[in-house]
């Protein structure tokens, strides 16, 4: 579900939250950070300056509000919406919206008007505010001058991370041309590309975000890429796939066949274990030697030392911290 900046509004006003979530949100896409991705499509291009407006009344939460507006869109003739528009009169004046129709076309205007007004106008003061927070680092004025380009960072979407997305985004480091341990490392390159259209399909024991977690730390790309660029190695004494989230480098085992290669992933006797360089897991048990880099994913589920991983948020609150 996306955001329409509601939140417990008195208490966000009070506290000045809205501007401290868009100084939050520009600290971390500038510094690289992903993007929140949990804003309406209506409200970033309204930041942006673009006059799209495309919000409809499944956008509303309110069940009552909705319903009315239901009602009058769903009027087939003008005696049926002006009746509407009498039994909703408070809350259409409320908004502005309340007015004498000739046509039964008049019903799209005035849902479309009220939700403009339920969605940008009466929030109009803590938007100002949560601008005022995005141009931290000169954010906002990139948004304005490339609304196409930083637009979807902001944008709530349902779009998924493709096997062939994280097959590109790894280079590997090949061996000679001609050598025996490249003509492994190619086969290996091609159960990894398999393995990643199974994982896209369902029929892996991970999802593709799940992989790129466990490789990297993270569960989505940041807007700004990855640094250091991700790139996989290859294992002569491992028979399990490995990865360091410090480097970005994911390690594969040079295998025979895929079944091989995979099967300790697969393998539902390995479930809920999990090894990183010398600190070892299992059964919630931690013991620690020395370094926390690196991450063995076993058992079907990437499952990263705590350490490792911190949400946008965290991110984003540590940097406004160092940087207000």
């Amino acid at each position: 579900m996306f955001l329409i900046l509601q939140y417990d509004l008195f208490t966000a006003v009070r506290e000045d939250e809205y501007y401290l979530a868009g100084k939050m949100i520009a600290v971390s896409i500038v510094h690289g950070g992903p993007g929140p991705h949990f804003l309406s499509e209506d409200l970033v291009h309204y930041l942006a300056g673009q006059p799209s407006f495309k919000a409809t009344v499944s956008s509303i939460t309110d069940e009552e509000i909705g319903k009315a507006l239901q009602e009058i869109e769903n009027a087939a003739s003008v005696d049926a919406l002006q009746e509407c528009i009498m039994r909703h009169s408070t809350m259409l004046q409320t908004a502005g919206c309340l007015r004498h129709v000739a046509a039964v076309e008049a019903k799209k205007e005035i849902v479309s008007d009220y939700l403009h007004w339920y969605i940008i106008d009466r929030n109009s003061s803590v938007i100002d505010r949560f601008k005022d927070g995005l141009a931290a680092l000169q954010f906002f004025t990139a948004l304005q001058q490339h609304p196409a380009l930083l637009s979807p960072v902001l944008t709530y979407f349902k779009k998924g991370l493709t096997a062939l997305e994280l097959e590109r985004l790894f280079k590997p480091d090949l061996s000679p041309p001609g050598s025996n341990r490249r003509l492994k490392e190619s086969k290996t390159l091609s159960y990894w590309a398999d393995y990643l259209l199974d994982c896209e399909e369902g029929e892996g024991a991970v999802s593709v975000e799940e992989v790129l977690m466990f490789t990297t730390g993270l569960n989505s790309l940041p807007p700004s890429g990855l640094e250091p660029s991700p790139r996989i190695e290859f294992l002569d004494d491992s028979p399990f796939p490995m990865a360091n989230t410090c480097s970005n480098t994911l390690k594969l085992p040079l295998l025979d066949t895929y079944t091989i290669m995979f099967e300790g992933i697969r393998g539902p006797s390995f479930e809920g274990d999990i090894a990183i360089d010398d600190v070892s897991i299992t059964k919630g048990k931690c013991k620690q030697d020395s370094s926390v880099a690196s991450t063995v994913l076993i058992g079907g589920s990437a499952k990263l030392h705590p350490l490792l991983f911190v949400s946008w948020t965290t991110f984003a609150l540590l940097c406004f911290l160092l940087y207000r």
